[in-house]
């Protein structure tokens, strides 16, 4: 509000006269920060640090002697062992490549059989009320089951061939793949629903461009978490009379208490494993780049 600022004299024009006087004009306030939601922003500077202090550490504390080697071998000692590996130089005389590539076959092979079995049976659970009864009480059956309880009961169906180790794997995958795309249907809200109804839209419609589109989040959660899974079936898996592959190389070798070989077994495994869910990771980015927004 402006005020008024009197000075004695005579008439309106006269040099005493009021003279309104507008305030002084306060100052702009700052920009106001973008909102960035808890926990946002980019975490590889500290990620890389974090690897290499777990690397010194792990260098300082077996040349310290903190460790005895037969617990947990120097660094050295198991890049000395990946190049024995890579040349077939170990127990079994099979080069890593060749075990890599048959846990590969296996673990992906299972995999992909999961993904497209478990989706649409998610999706159906979480769209039909039959679909739901017929499919969920033996997933939430065997889901909490480990491995090794069942393990036996395939070997008499299937035998020691390739075919229990892949369903042993296939099983481990498939329950988390369907719960997750049954959990992803319920993120369709009723607003998009209702109004994909008004459109004129037929159920088939329904769930291909409003209901698969926003459980897309969540399978591919669980396309993650099942790929983990995956991964630590594998060392159960090939215990099945299996000549070849990482986890029977990890088993193998410490049956001779070669520790190196089992840590650098270990390594290849989280390294491949660590690889794929950042390709989910990076796929993810790029098919729903509205999440969390």
């Amino acid at each position: 509000m402006s005020q008024i600022l009197v000075i004695p004299g005579r008439g309106r024009d006269a040099p005493g006269a009021a003279v309104p006087v507008e305030p002084a004009t306060p100052p702009l306030p700052r920009a106001v920060a973008p909102f960035r939601l808890p926990g946002s922003g980019p975490s590889r500077a500290i990620s890389a640090a974090t690897v290499a202090a777990l690397v010194a550490l792990w260098w300082l504390a077996t040349h310290r002697g903190w460790v005895p080697p037969l617990f947990l071998p120097a660094p050295e000692a198991v890049l000395r062992a990946f190049g024995d590996a890579w040349r077939g130089n170990i127990q079994g005389g099979e080069p890593l490549w060749k075990h890599l590539q048959w846990s590969a076959i296996r673990v992906f092979g299972a995999f992909a059989l999961a993904v497209v079995t478990a989706v649409p049976v998610g999706i159906a659970m979480g769209v039909s009320r039959v679909a739901r009864g017929v499919f969920d009480p033996p997933i939430e059956f065997y889901r909490p089951l480990p491995p090794l309880a069942y393990l036996p009961l395939i070997v008499i169906w299937l035998g020691i061939d390739e075919a229990s180790k892949i369903l042993l794997i296939y099983l481990a995958c498939f329950a988390p793949i369907a719960l997750a795309a049954k959990a992803g249907v319920r993120s369709a809200s009723v607003e998009q629903i209702n109004a994909a109804l008004s459109l004129g839209a037929s159920r088939w419609q329904l769930v291909r461009h409003v209901i698969v589109p926003a459980a897309l989040p969540e399978i591919l959660v669980g396309l993650r978490i099942a790929i983990g899974f995956g991964w630590t079936t594998l060392v159960v898996a090939e215990m099945v009379a299996a000549t070849v592959g990482l986890g029977q190389m990890v088993l193998n070798a410490s049956n001779f208490l070669r520790t190196d070989v089992v840590v650098m077994g270990i390594l290849a495994i989280g390294l491949v494993a660590w690889g794929f869910d950042w390709w989910m990771r990076w796929l993810e980015q790029h098919l729903v780049p509205w999440k969390g927004r």
